[in-house]
C-alpha cells in the first residue's frame, strides 16, 4: 500500500470526509447530466428525448 492509499483509507474512516466525498460525487454527477442535457438541447433532440433526460435527472436528485 502506498502513501496515498494509506492516507485515503485513514480519511475514509472519518464520517465528515465520507459525507463530503459523497456530496462532491453527487454534484459532479448532476453537473455531467446537465451538460449532457445542454448538448441535447443544442443539437435539437426531440422533446420526448429531452423530457426523458429531465425526468432522469429529477429521479436522480430525488434519490439522493
Amino acid at each position: 500500500m502506498n502513501i496515498a492509499e494509506k492516507y485515503l483509507k485513514e480519511q475514509l474512516s472519518s464520517e465528515e470526509f465520507k459525507h463530503s466525498l459523497l456530496e462532491e460525487k453527487v454534484k459532479l454527477d448532476i453537473e455531467y447530466r446537465l451538460e449532457e442535457l445542454k448538448k441535447d438541447i443544442q443539437t435539437h433532440k426531440s422533446s420526448d428525448e429531452l423530457i426523458k433526460k429531465v425526468d432522469s435527472i429529477e429521479q436522480f436528485v430525488m434519490s439522493v
